[in-house]
């Protein structure tokens, strides 16, 4: 008889119920949406909270931010930002410093929900198989757009930035901008899995370079609980920061995902039917691996 294919996440739905296996997951959707929002708010319904987009807005005429990698493009491309895009920008660069400049890319960009969603369905369809690009590939993309900007004296890479373009398509229609939009989709739909966010966004790899030492980071406190399953390797759009702090503690690694790769999504957390991962602090230390009691008394055995 065929076996049954278990689904990512069933044992975690089990244990936690719906809500418990999904709070980060929704928490995510509710930051993305709302952020996406506020930013319609004004020209779609004459609701002013927000004024401008993603590479720079004012927030009730007096909150300013600017993504500081399209002002490190205009600096290279000759031209230098009011006072108040500056300030903007070292705002940005303080808080993206102390939450994981990566949390960016799991929580704010809208073109997130899109790739999530190729993900989705690529898995429902059963689509097997996938291109190989190298991760480091996103840092050439990167440097490639600040070569550019110098090179031609604009902000090149703003004219076909998934992230820009979905914003303009929202709010005037449909166009160029969805086109790129689709080819995002359509890569990671068919192409390779997790392939835009995973292994060529220029954004996501500045936000990573920014993050390289923030102090808020997911943590495998509960390691020794871990039964293998696997799931956190395939929900985590970048597993390979999950198994040194999961598996490395006969060679003395820390429970503690340091990678700056890392997007702080807590998928990892919803879908682990043991509670071996939470969030925590660098600073705190590595921690104990300490491994959830049941209600017997007895600590569960488990892996390291």
């Amino acid at each position: 008889m065929k076996a049954e294919i278990r689904r990512v996440g069933a044992d975690a739905l089990a244990a936690k119920g719906r809500l418990g296996a999904r709070k980060w997951l929704l928490a995510r959707r509710a930051s993305q949406l709302g952020i996406l929002a506020l930013f319609l708010l004004g020209p779609l319904a004459g609701i002013w909270i927000v004024k401008g987009n993603l590479a720079y807005s004012l927030t009730l005429d007096t909150l300013p931010l600017t993504d500081p990698y399209v002002l490190l493009q205009s600096l290279l491309a000759g031209h230098l930002p009011e006072t108040l895009g500056i300030a903007g920008a070292a705002i940005v660069l303080l808080f993206y410093f102390l939450v994981g400049g990566r949390v960016y890319c799991a929580w704010v960009c809208p073109v997130n929900m899109v790739t999530d969603l190729a993900g989705w369905l690529r898995e429902r369809l059963g689509i097997k198989g996938s291109a190989h690009i190298g991760r480091q590939a996103r840092y050439w993309l990167l440097g490639m757009t600040l070569l550019l900007a110098a090179a031609t004296g604009t902000i090149a890479w703003e004219l076909i930035n998934p992230v820009s373009m979905l914003h303009r398509g929202l709010i005037f229609g449909l166009g160029s901008a969805w086109a790129v939009v689709l080819a995002v989709f359509l890569f990671d739909l068919f192409v390779m899995r997790r392939g835009w966010c995973g292994h060529l966004c220029p954004v996501g790899a500045f936000y990573g370079l920014l993050g390289q030492w923030s102090p808020l980071r997911v943590s495998a406190t509960r390691r020794a609980a871990c039964n293998d399953c696997m799931d956190c390797f395939e929900v985590c759009p970048e597993p390979q920061v999950i198994r040194p702090a999961l598996k490395g503690e006969a060679n003395g690694i820390g429970p503690l995902i340091v990678s700056p790769s890392c997007t702080n999504c807590g998928r990892c957390i919803d879908v682990c039917a043991k509670d071996v991962f939470n969030f925590g602090l660098r600073f705190a230390g590595s921690g104990p691996t300490v491994p959830p009691v049941p209600a017997d008394g007895q600590p569960l055995a488990g892996k390291g």
